[in-house]
């Protein structure tokens, strides 16, 4: 007798095919080519959520570096002048910092140039 596996086959594809929607074209119609973009698909979303958390890094350093520049010091500087100073505020405050209150920024950055 034979096995037909009618319904976790179905079950199956159903899942594939509805993680692939919104695709172009057969990928999102077609189980061999939904199959192989969703793979990959999942595959940059694992490894972008963690590229994420560096490019943040990186645009909260940017901005911080910019604010500390026109305060006349170098991001350096500033940072080792805030662990000095005992003063733990995370990049990403910092950064949000420079932009929406540029004077508490500067107060902070007089406070990190004392330290040094």
């Amino acid at each position: 007798m034979r096995i037909k596996r009618g319904f976790k086959a179905r079950k199956r594809r159903d899942k594939v095919l509805k993680l692939a929607k919104g695709f172009r074209g057969g990928h999102s119609k077609l189980f061999r080519t939904a199959a192989d973009t969703v793979d990959r698909a999942l595959m940059y979303a694992y490894r972008d959520r963690r590229v994420r958390k560096r490019d943040f890094r990186r645009l909260w350093i940017l901005r911080i570096n910019a604010a500390t520049r026109m305060n006349d010091m170098s991001y350096s500087k500033f940072i080792h002048g805030l662990k000095v100073a005992n003063i733990e505020l995370d990049r990403k405050v910092l950064a949000e910092l420079a932009i929406s209150d540029p004077l508490a920024f500067t107060q902070i950055a007089n406070l990190a140039a004392q330290q040094l």
